[in-house]
C-alpha cells in the first residue's frame, strides 16, 4: 500500500504542476480548519483570520498576533500547520521560480513566440557582421521619432547577442510559417537578409516576399548574379551587392574614395553620413533646384539624388537641377544627422 501511495504521490508531484499545487493547497487549508475547528479554535477558525493565519504561520512569517489556545490547538498546529504549510511554500515558490528561469531561458535562447508589429526583421546570422549591423541599427534608431522593434532571426545554436537592447527567436527554417511566425514576419515593417550562403538568402527573400509583399525588403548577396536572378522575380526587393572589390578600383584612382564611402555609411556623431526621406503628400510639387539650396540654407544639408514614385526604385544620382519632385518621390542627402522636424512650406517657398 505504502508503494502505491509513494507512486501516487511522486506521479502528482514530481512536476508540481499548477493544478497539483493548487489541490494540495486547498486539502490543506480545509483539513487544517477542520481540526482547529474540531478542537474549537475559535479564534482562529473565523474566515478572513483564519485564510491570514494560515497563510502567515504556513509560510513562517509568524507574527503572532493570533495563535492557538488549546494544547491540542498547539499540537496541530506544531505537527501538522507548520510542516505540511512549508512544504506546500516550497512548492509554490519553487513553481514560480522554474516558471520565470524557463520563460527567461526561452527568451534569451530565442524559444518564445514574439507580440511585435511594424518592427525591423534581420534574418540571419554572420558573426561579427551582423554585429555591427545590429549596432548600426540601433545607433539610427535613436534619430526616429517613433522606435521600432529590432528582432533577430536566426538558425545557429547561439543565444540573444544583444538581450537588453534587441528580440530575438531562433527557428529551424527560414521557409517555414510556424517557424517564422515566432517572429512576427507578416507584420514586419523593414526585413533585413544576410546569410552566409546567397542560396539561403534567395531562397529566404522569396518566401519573406510571398509572406509579406509590403515590407521594405532588403538582401545582401555576395554574388552579383543572383541579384539580377532574385529581381527578375521579386523587383520590389532592394538587393545589396558585395562593393568591397569596387572599392579597391576605385581608391586606386581617386585616393580616399573608400574613406569617403565608409563615412557616408556611418552613423557615429563625427563627420557626415547620408539619409533619405520621402515627400509628403501635402507638398507641391517643385523644382530640385529649389528644394536643393534650401536644403544647404536651412539644415546645412546636401542633396545628392532622387528616386521618382513612378520611377519605382530607380535613383538619380546628381539631377538636372530642373527635375521636377512630386509628392512620395525619396530625396537622398548628406547631412551631419537625420532630419526629422522640416518645414516643408518655408523650403519650398524659398
Amino acid at each position: 500500500m505504502w508503494i502505491k501511495i509513494r507512486r501516487v504521490m511522486l506521479n502528482y508531484f514530481a512536476e508540481s504542476r499548477w493544478y497539483t499545487i493548487v489541490l494540495a493547497t486547498l486539502f490543506y487549508a480545509l483539513s487544517s480548519w477542520l481540526l482547529l475547528y474540531a478542537f474549537d479554535e475559535q479564534a482562529l477558525t473565523e474566515s478572513v483570520d483564519f485564510i491570514y493565519w494560515l497563510a502567515v504561520t504556513g509560510s513562517t512569517v509568524g507574527y503572532g498576533d493570533l495563535s492557538p489556545q488549546t494544547p491540542a490547538g498547539k499540537l496541530i498546529v506544531a505537527l501538522y500547520v507548520i510542516p505540511l504549510g512549508l512544504s506546500i511554500f516550497a512548492m509554490i515558490v519553487g513553481r514560480v521560480a522554474a516558471f520565470v528561469g524557463n520563460q527567461w531561458r526561452k527568451g534569451i535562447m530565442g524559444l518564445s513566440s514574439l507580440d511585435v508589429s511594424n518592427h525591423i526583421l534581420v534574418i540571419g546570422w554572420n558573426e561579427q557582421r551582423t554585429l555591427l549591423l545590429l549596432k548600426l541599427l540601433l545607433q539610427e534608431r535613436q534619430s526616429l521619432a517613433e522606435k521600432p522593434d529590432i528582432v533577430l532571426c536566426v538558425r545557429a545554436d547561439i543565444t540573444n547577442p544583444m538581450p537588453d537592447k534587441i528580440e530575438f527567436v531562433r527557428v529551424e527554417s527560414f521557409n517555414k510559417d510556424e517557424d517564422m511566425d515566432k517572429a512576427c514576419i507578416s507584420a514586419a515593417s523593414t526585413i533585413l537578409i544576410d546569410n552566409p550562403e546567397d542560396d539561403l538568402t534567395m531562397t529566404t527573400a522569396l518566401y519573406c516576399s510571398q509572406k509579406n509583399p509590403s515590407a521594405h525588403q532588403v538582401a545582401y548577396f555576395n554574388d552579383e548574379s543572383l541579384v539580377r536572378l532574385l529581381q527578375m522575380h521579386c523587383p520590389q526587393v532592394e538587393c545589396t551587392p558585395s562593393v568591397a572589390v569596387e572599392m579597391l578600383a576605385k581608391a586606386a584612382f581617386d585616393p580616399g574614395s573608400s574613406t569617403l564611402h565608409h563615412d557616408l555609411l556611418s552613423v557615429d556623431d563625427d563627420g557626415q553620413a547620408q539619409f533619405s526621406l520621402t515627400i509628403p503628400h501635402s507638398v507641391e510639387p517643385v523644382s530640385y533646384q529649389t528644394l536643393f539650396m534650401a536644403f544647404k540654407r536651412q539644415y546645412d544639408a546636401t542633396l545628392i539624388g532622387c528616386a521618382g514614385a513612378e520611377r519605382g526604385q530607380s535613383i538619380t544620382l546628381n539631377p538636372a537641377l530642373n527635375t521636377v519632385i512630386s509628392p512620395q518621390d525619396k530625396l537622398y542627402y548628406i547631412a551631419k544627422a537625420r532630419i526629422t522636424d522640416i518645414n516643408w512650406n518655408a523650403l519650398t517657398e524659398q
